[in-house]
């Protein structure tokens, strides 16, 4: 028997968006107020989510149940598998060394704490988005900074605001590819869109960034380099996205960036070296913070040692993430199990889509294929590399398995409450709550698209979620189809950094477990006003001269 969505139950959409937005509250509350430990706030929004999909919304139980099970499925792979590998690998480097000397090396081309933090979080990081996404680059850089003596609460939240503006673009153009084929969009139109929204804000994060970590003053006093960061990572973003394509935006941009900021550290110092790795009067206890240490000089061959690991990784994720090895590993291994009881016995309801449409629930156990399989071949290798036995090799294995045993469980218990929400259509209430807004519709278009990224955790479900409705909307305005589903992508980018499963990866990448409540409260400004900022862009993209011409 298949079940038809509604989106309006109540016969009053304001009753409707306010008990949709239910299980999203009690998940955000129990995290940033009550102080619950991650899985038993995400448990406590997935029983509310239940609730309202079956006495609300009508949805029957056993639907119901199954659309959360098939939700975990997706949280343990491909999220918690990548999650798991890197802390892993991360381990390794650590018990034998070698992650000292690589912190060694970071520090030996800048000690100042806020140019390592353009190098690292930003340009390193939009390198792993661009090759990998699925939480990557925050795995990564949360832990390298942590390595480096930052505290946990700027390890972490600073990590997650350096991850927005490559992640519309990430995963080799994933997100944006999505969006084309699902809902009828011209590639490289919307693209090339996308590439004349995220330069300005490519330019703008760093400075947010720093800002956010050492204040105006501190900002101010390297502004030279952050300068030269963030432009040349705009302009290769615009060049690739514009006139090549979406797949290597990201990882152009993030090389040239990289290599920008070092060739422009050989001639420019700050005069002042900021040395404190904590937030000004934001960390927690003062304890939790490595006082800096000088820095060690080794060798050549002990440094080359020390980056082996993550230039392996770099490698076997870059692979990983090429179209035709994908399709090669999934021709070996791929198996798609249909979810009986969901798959196809859900239909999606006009305005949402022009015609019912129904919903596919197929899990493909893309074990070869996905990103954590090419982390842990990575970190296998590198093992091996730093004579590693084999017997240490799976000892290590299982500690980490241990070690993040329930920041997986809060994985597996997000993504059911995500995709509870996206079947049972409370998702699509709240997103038709931003459609009504009529001239003002830009800006809040811009917010559905980081409400579709803080509900899911992803850029391209979030393209998949709301990219049709922006079409129909823009078509209804007369505004430009391809304006609003770039702004779908571009303002869900600003949602990245308080989607409950980015959270969980920063705080188990840090080992500051229990404590992702502090995180969401220190991110959730930035979001919003990053978010609203970007909105403001696109309304005046649609409106205002000169900023219409950007417009195809």
């Amino acid at each position: 028997m298949v079940w038809q969505q509604v989106y309006d139950p109540l016969s009053n959409m304001w009753l409707s968006t306010l008990l949709a937005a239910i299980p999203v509250v009690v998940m955000l509350v129990g995290l940033g107020f009550l102080h619950m430990k991650a899985h038993l706030a995400a448990g406590a929004g997935l029983i509310a989510a239940l609730l309202i999909a079956v006495f609300v919304y009508n949805m029957p139980g056993e639907m119901a149940g199954r659309a959360a099970l098939f939700g975990g499925f997706t949280g343990l792979l491909p999220i918690g598998w990548i999650v798991l590998n890197i802390i892993f690998l991360h381990q390794l480097t650590e018990q034998n060394g070698s992650f000292k000397v690589l912190q060694d090396s970071l520090s030996g081309i800048t000690e100042d704490r806020r140019i390592q933090l353009l190098l690292i979080a930003f340009s390193f990081g939009a390198f792993f988005e661009g090759a990998a996404g699925f939480g990557t680059p925050v795995a990564v850089t949360a832990a390298i900074l942590i390595g480096l003596g930052f505290s946990p609460l700027a390890a972490s939240g600073l990590s997650l605001i350096a991850n927005t503006a490559p992640v519309a673009f990430g995963a080799l153009g994933t997100p944006v590819i999505t969006l084309a084929k699902v809902h009828g969009y011209d590639l490289m139109e919307v693209t090339a869109m996308i590439g004349r929204q995220l330069p300005f804000f490519s330019v703008l994060v760093p400075f947010w960034l720093i800002w956010a970590f050492a204040g105006r003053k501190g900002m101010m006093e390297i502004w030279p380099a952050i300068l030269v960061t963030g432009l040349s990572f705009a302009i290769p973003q615009y060049l690739v996205s514009n006139f090549i394509g979406p797949e290597l935006v990201d990882i152009i941009a993030a090389i040239v960036s990289m290599a920008s900021l070092i060739l422009f550290l050989r001639v420019w110092q700050p005069k002042k070296i900021w040395t404190s790795a904590s937030l000004r009067g934001k960390d927690i206890s003062a304890s939790e913070v490595k006082p800096p240490q000088p820095v060690a000089k080794h060798s050549k061959s002990a440094l080359i040692a020390a980056w082996t690991p993550w230039i392996i990784l770099s490698v076997f994720v870059f692979i990983w993430g090429l179209p035709p090895v994908k399709a090669w590993l999934n021709s070996l291994f791929a198996p798609a199990f249909p979810m009986t009881g969901l798959h196809n016995l859900i239909e999606k309801m006009p305005p949402v889509v022009p015609q019912p449409t129904k919903e596919g629930a197929v899990y493909t156990l893309n074990l070869l294929s996905a990103t954590g399989t090419a982390i842990l071949f990575s970190a296998i290798v590198s093992a091996f590399v730093m004579k590693y036995n084999p017997v240490t090799i799976a000892r290590t294995f299982f500690k980490t398995t241990w070690l993040v045993r329930y920041s997986l469980l809060t994985i597996v218990l997000m993504l059911a409450l995500g995709t509870l929400t996206r079947y049972s259509g409370t998702d699509t209430t709240l997103g038709l709550a931003f459609a009504n807004t009529g001239v003002l519709y830009p800006f809040f278009g811009t917010l559905m698209g980081w409400l579709g990224v803080a509900l899911t955790g992803s850029d391209t479900a979030s393209n998949v979620l709301f990219g049709g409705m922006q079409k129909v909307a823009a078509d209804q305005l007369g505004l430009s189809p391809n304006l609003m589903g770039a702004a779908n992508s571009s303002g869900g980018v600003m949602g990245k950094m308080i989607d409950a499963q980015s959270i969980v990866v920063a705080s188990t990448a840090t080992r500051w477990f229990n404590r992702e409540g502090d995180i969401l409260r220190y991110v959730f400004f930035h979001s919003i006003a990053l978010a609203c900022l970007m909105g403001l862009f696109v309304t005046m993209q649609a409106y205002v001269w000169p900023f219409k011409l950007m417009v195809n």
